[in-house]
């Protein structure tokens, strides 16, 4: 995956929430565009909730799909 992929799911207006999964399975949600920042070879994940980030590298990053709304 690379970086301008993920930063055109950020730019969308209007902006909707969108899941990461990775390569190993582990899924990542962003429901805000503050909350993430792409560099050229990391995604970091910043959750408000729990003030916490994690750090992806994006050779992990298998999809970036929209959330579905429930």
């Amino acid at each position: 995956m690379n970086a301008d992929t993920i930063r055109e799911f950020v730019r969308r207006q209007p902006f909707e929430p969108f899941v990461i999964r990775l390569s190993n399975g582990e899924t990542h949600e962003v429901r805000h565009p503050e909350c993430l920042l792409v560099t050229k070879t990391k995604v970091i994940v910043y959750y408000p909730d729990d003030d916490r980030t994690v750090h992806l590298s994006l050779i992990h990053v298998n999809t970036v799909e929209t959330l579905q709304s429930t």
